[in-house]
């Protein structure tokens, strides 16, 4: 009842999958990743043991292909599951049971396995490995397009409700404590496809770093704009210095690492974003 994609970056160690469905939460059920170890869609009658179980026999040194036999090897209900799995050195591997509902089935490539089941036409696990194979940039955009090219050849027939990707690298997670890197659901939503890459835009945003080229120095219009959102929400008050006022600002709206209110500069993305947001 769901479409999926699991792949790997293996020269920046990173693994992840997307995945959206005619289910509630399908984030919740059908994603695992680890760095080092590989990447999990289970789906169709999900067995949930599979994610942690692939996970960490791929962590051993097993190869996707000799996981995924494994896994299927113990259970009795395998013909009616849905799986796909890549490791952490770009090996990958899809299974599509017998009695999984049609339109059902899947592909894999180096360093991708893309499945659905219950499908609008077989058509859609192609659209998806083509965007996949021809979009440029980060695994997570590559994911992301995938699926949106799946969900707008039709997806799961039944209709839209929910989408989630979940992408690991080494320290990755906040702090670098974690190898966490991406984790957005939209769990019920009339067409959750296109929220979900609102929410990547977003990550990018707080997140993400842009190089020294693209930092606005706070002068002229810039300056005559951001003076003007931190008068009108009450940030720039009588005897309090823009310094101040600008420090206080950006932390309240967690673009720290985005802004520098000693240099007096801010990335360009950013200063974007709150002219549009505070501008008016």
């Amino acid at each position: 009842m769901t479409f999926s994609i699991v792949a790997s970056d293996v020269e920046e160690q990173v693994l992840g999958v997307a995945v959206a469905s005619k289910f509630p939460a399908v984030g919740a059920v059908v994603p695992y990743a680890r760095a080092w170890a590989g990447a999990v869609a289970t789906q169709s009658f999900a067995n949930t043991s599979f994610g942690p179980r692939g996970l960490d026999l791929m962590g051993t040194g097993l190869s996707a292909q000799e996981t995924l036999e494994k896994l299927l090897r113990d259970d009795p209900d395998k013909e009616s599951r849905q799986v796909g799995l890549v490791d952490a050195k770009g090996s990958s591997a899809t299974f599509t049971g017998k009695n999984c509902f049609q339109w059902a089935g899947g592909i894999a490539g180096i360093g991708y396995a893309i499945q659905g089941n219950i499908l609008a036409s077989e058509k859609v696990i192609p659209a998806m490995e083509k965007a996949f194979l021809k979009t440029k940039g980060t695994l997570s955009t590559r994911l992301y397009l995938a699926l949106l090219a799946g969900d707008r050849t039709g997806g799961d027939k039944r209709g839209r409700q929910s989408a989630a990707i979940y992408v690991v690298k080494p320290n990755g997670g906040y702090g670098g404590y974690l190898d966490r890197w991406i984790d957005y659901r939209v769990d019920d939503l009339e067409d959750p496809v296109p929220r979900l890459g609102e929410l990547l835009e977003m990550h990018e945003l707080y997140f993400g770093k842009s190089p020294e080229t693209e930092r606005v120095p706070l002068t002229g219009k810039s300056l005559n704009q951001i003076t003007k959102i931190l008068s009108r929400q009450g940030y720039l008050k009588k005897g309090k210095e823009f310094k101040d006022a600008f420090n206080e600002f950006i932390g309240n709206e967690n673009f720290e690492e985005r802004a520098d209110p000693d240099a007096q500069w801010i990335d360009r993305p950013v200063l974007k974003f709150l002219v549009k947001k505070f501008g008016k």
